[in-house]
């Protein structure tokens, strides 16, 4: 597999003359050296986008489905060589919920996507006139993607914008553009030349695309403090904006629950890409009845999930993806364990290369402790103790994010009662994290604003215009 990349605009590979590395997590070796865009080169590529913006909002409905269907048959091709590039750069495990899976949803995600319209809507039809709604691409759309996803979270971005007749500049995080890289230089094989183009760079390109007067739309997938400044420097050009921002979500075990069969799907909701995933479970709620039963179950479950290299087959948690994660991961359970928080299993930063961190349960904690008030992002969790219900209920909802929530119990009716009164844009029932290409997904408050996925966050890239025609 080669490990050379170029950017690409306008449908040609770009290099640059400046690189930067990036790192493997496993050890902290070079991976690649990789293109390192300019403001420059993204006015390039937006005007490349505005070019071929008239020809291919143009093409019919249907030729653009196809074209996304032709999409995720290359990219199941290639679906191999892109989770290798994965783990590389990103450190998720191949196998289990890891880099073959983020591939192969990429994949699945175009062909969903392709399967979406937005036909026109009738409001009236009679003697007197007719009225009816269509909905126009908004035009040039700006992506701005993180690393802990790096290839799914693009195609969230890049599948709908395409659908609805939009054409796309692509900016992958530094820590993690390689996936990114080869992924849109594979989709060019199949798109005409400037209706997708990709550019790295430093926070100068990141807020060149958010002010540029050519870019109509920013969906940014991050950090609530990096999204708040991008709806800050969209304001003078009046941007749309599509924001998913941070979580902390949490999940409260209701009175007498069997936490047993839930077991796996509570790892998963905690730990899935070793907690690094905006809408895993990151404060886990338990009453005090059966508090220190579940938390035993869950240090012994946990302990037994080993932290390793991911392209091991026998891996299921790979390292953080980078020094700035572990250190906070770190960081927070270190001033846990200060203020009187008991760590249950794992907690100890091991020696030698790589962002290794073990999976770790901390128990005894407080609401004000940094692990639970601040969005941790890797492999701890805290365990709270609750007394009442609404007491959990209040707590839960005392932050100012809210993504998600789940709620766990013997009763799936009676959980999803609790669920509903969660403040956050997807409450699960006996499941933490899951999403649906289907199924509407956005936060609340700090959360962001904007709806992905399905028919809801298809329009989310179009403009509505009024045909109101008198008789």
């Amino acid at each position: 597999m080669s490990l050379n990349f170029s950017l690409t605009i306008g449908g040609k590979p770009v290099r640059t003359p400046d690189t930067f590395n990036v790192l493997n997590p496993k050890d902290e070796s070079v991976v690649a050296a990789c293109p390192k865009g300019t403001v420059e080169l993204l006015d390039q590529a937006v005007a490349a986008a505005r070019n071929a913006f008239p020809a291919w909002s143009a093409v019919p409905d249907q030729e653009r489905a196809q074209k996304l269907v032709d999409i995720a048959d290359v990219l199941d091709k290639h679906a191999t060589e892109l989770a290798h590039l994965i783990t590389l750069e990103q450190g998720k495990a191949q196998n289990g919920f890891g880099a073959l899976f983020e591939a192969g949803g990429a994949a699945a995600w175009a062909r969903v996507t392709a399967s979406l319209s937005l036909p026109e809507e009738t409001i009236q039809d009679d003697t007197t006139g007719k009225i009816v709604i269509r909905r126009k691409p908004i035009g040039v759309v700006g992506s701005i993607t993180p690393w802990n996803w790096p290839m799914i979270i693009a195609m969230w971005h890049i599948a709908p914008a395409l659908r609805v007749g939009c054409t796309v500049v692509s900016k992958p995080s530094p820590y993690t553009p390689l996936s990114t890289l080869r992924m849109i230089e594979l989709m060019n094989t199949v798109l005409p030349p400037g209706v997708l183009n990709v550019v790295t760079g430093d926070a100068e390109v990141g807020a060149r695309m958010v002010t540029h007067p050519d870019i109509a739309k920013i969906v940014f997938t991050g950090a609530v403090k990096t999204g708040k400044g991008i709806m800050s420097g969209a304001g003078g050009t009046l941007k749309r904006l599509t924001l998913e921002l941070g979580g902390n979500d949490a999940g409260i075990i209701l009175p007498g629950t069997d936490i047993k069969p839930f077991m796996e799907k509570l790892f998963w909701g905690c730990f899935l890409n070793g907690g690094q995933s905006c809408a895993a479970l990151k404060r886990l709620f338990v009453h005090e009845s059966q508090y220190e039963d579940v938390v035993q179950q869950l240090a012994d479950y946990v302990s037994k999930i080993p932290v390793g290299d991911g392209m091991d087959p026998k891996t299921l948690i790979g390292p953080l993806t980078n020094r700035m994660q572990l250190d906070i991961v770190s960081s927070y359970v270190d001033d846990a364990r200060e203020r009187g928080a008991r760590i249950v299993t794992g907690g100890v930063r091991p020696k030698g290369p790589g962002f290794f961190y073990p999976l770790t349960v901390v128990a005894d904690v407080t609401d004000e402790m940094k692990l639970v008030r601040e969005e941790q992002f890797g492999t701890a969790i805290p365990v709270l103790k609750y007394s009442t219900v609404e007491e959990a209920i209040a707590r839960a909802n005392s932050l100012d994010v809210g993504l998600g929530g789940s709620v766990w119990g013997n009763d799936p009716a009676e959980a999803a009662k609790v669920a509903s009164r969660l403040e956050c844009g997807t409450a699960w029932v006996n499941q933490h994290g899951g999403v649906h290409p289907m199924a509407p997904f956005g936060g609340v408050k700090c959360s962001g604003i904007g709806t992905e996925f399905g028919v809801d966050g298809l329009k989310e890239y179009t403009n509505i215009q009024v045909i109101n025609i008198a008789r």
